[in-house]
């Protein structure tokens, strides 16, 4: 598919699947996959619908969901070694979702040979919509962003609630809870840097590209490039606006995980 098909793909599925159950889902329509982690029908249906139509496309692709790595752990480890893969994040930020919160998203990526080459951002309830393909930069509803700066106070957001405070030159405050939210906030300078500690394929893969593009860097704390074949867990993942950013933020937050 091209990048305007997958677009209209995902807008389709949201308008019919996502955006009808927003702050209408029953009680029976809520699963824990365990214990605090939330699934509802519409996640399910919605990865469903959009892997389907990605495999009619070209059935030698891998897709990877995040449903369908609750039923078969082993795919992402597939992701590195696959000619063609695409991730799937059907409704990124469940819990925000299921409790009325509009800072979900649905995410997906286009990997060759465990590099991802084109990304898709879709905010169904903030009707915004992110793209970008490897080489071409980033835009937010047809419109090219600029690069990202870096101001001499940086405001982080994190996933760990103990790292949470001022910190030297730094604030740390909580994610959105939703990396399809977290990293347009990225983007776009609400924040520069993002701190993270599982780098979960359907989670950063679209992410990573558009931060990359606009200049910015991914990377885990040791310096390691981020790499869907190597979840590093509590070694964090931190993106930043830029590499002056990656530098000023890494040494400080890489302290307080130590601490």
């Amino acid at each position: 598919m091209n990048t305007d098909a997958v677009a209209d793909l995902m807008r389709e599925v949201a308008d019919h699947v996502i955006t009808p159950r927003f702050r209408s889902l029953d009680a029976d329509q809520v699963m824990e996959k365990n214990p605090g982690d939330l699934v509802t029908v519409a996640d399910q249906e919605a990865e469903r619908l959009i892997t389907a139509a990605l495999l009619k496309d070209d059935p030698e692709l891998l897709v990877v969901g995040e449903e369908a790595t609750a039923l078969d752990a082993g795919l992402p480890g597939r992701l590195p070694h696959a000619e063609r893969a695409f991730t799937v994040d059907p409704v990124d930020g469940t819990k925000n979702f299921v409790h009325g919160s509009p800072d979900f998203a649905v995410m997906l990526s286009e990997l060759h040979h465990g590099e991802v080459v084109r990304a898709w951002i879709l905010h169904p309830a903030h009707e915004a919509f992110f793209i970008a393909e490897r080489g071409a930069g980033v835009e937010r509803d047809g419109r090219a962003l600029p690069p990202t700066t870096t101001p001499h106070h940086l405001t982080v957001v994190t996933s760990s609630p103990r790292l949470e405070g001022t910190h030297g030159s730094l604030d740390l405050g909580p994610t959105a809870w939703s990396c399809g939210i977290d990293y347009p906030w990225l983007l776009e300078g609400r924040v520069h840097g993002l701190l993270y500690t599982r780098g979960l394929p359907w989670d950063h893969c679209p992410g990573s590209l558009m931060v990359r593009e606009l200049g910015g860097v991914v990377a885990h704390l040791d310096g390691t490039p981020y790499d869907v074949g190597a979840d590093r867990g509590r070694i964090g993942l931190l993106a930043a606006s830029s590499q002056e950013a990656w530098d000023r933020i890494a040494p400080e937050v890489a302290h307080l995980y130590r601490g």
